[in-house]
């Protein structure tokens, strides 16, 4: 008798940062890859901010997720190794939240569920929002880049020649969703194709 296959889970953090449009737009896509199990942890910065930018609560993300978990529930599954997981996004992710991953403060869900990513070498990306960095935060980014992490600042491309806000946050969506293997409808670059002289 063979087990079961399980989903694909992939961990959402959605932290205080600006840029939760990237959040949402993660959640809805992935509500139509049927293989992947989402599991969502939100900071009460991140409430608050996707309030201010998107004009709804918790809730309405929350219903987007397989499975939601408190900020100070650190006796989640997704606080022990044990608990398989492919990886983790935290879209987006605050100088602060930067910060502790890097220093491997694990003092909520989302900093402890990066924390577990890291030491079991699982991927985690981290989608950073701020501008323009000061010496800190590059010397976090660089910390997390060498533990395996991979920091993923959501710049737009503009070789697909995107017409609107929602295909910019589209073509970042798939591009963070391809780095973990999961392929979803999104422009490619295509080269030039022998057009150059």
């Amino acid at each position: 008798m063979t087990a079961a296959k399980r989903p694909r889970r992939l961990i959402v953090g959605i932290t205080g940062a600006t840029g939760s449009v990237y959040a949402l737009r993660l959640l809805q896509v992935l509500r139509d890859v049927p293989e992947v199990e989402t599991h969502l942890v939100i900071s009460p910065s991140g409430v608050l901010n996707v309030k201010h930018e998107l004009d709804l609560g918790r809730q309405d993300l929350y219903a987007l997720a397989d499975h939601t978990y408190g900020i100070r529930d650190v006796g989640a599954t997704l606080a022990s190794g044990g608990f398989a997981t492919d990886g983790m996004i935290v879209a987006p992710c605050s100088m602060r939240t930067l910060a502790a991953v890097a220093q491997g403060l694990s003092d909520n869900l989302i900093t402890r569920a990066a924390d577990v990513v890291l030491k079991e070498r699982r991927r985690l990306l981290l989608m950073v929002r701020e501008t323009p960095f000061n010496l800190a935060h590059l010397r976090n980014m660089t910390a997390v880049t060498e533990m395996g992490g991979i920091v993923f600042p959501p710049l737009p491309a503009f070789y697909h020649r995107p017409q609107s806000i929602a295909e910019m946050v589209d073509h970042t969506v798939a591009r963070m969703l391809g780095l973990l293997g999961i392929e979803v409808p999104g422009p490619e670059w295509l080269g030039t194709r022998g057009e150059g002289g």
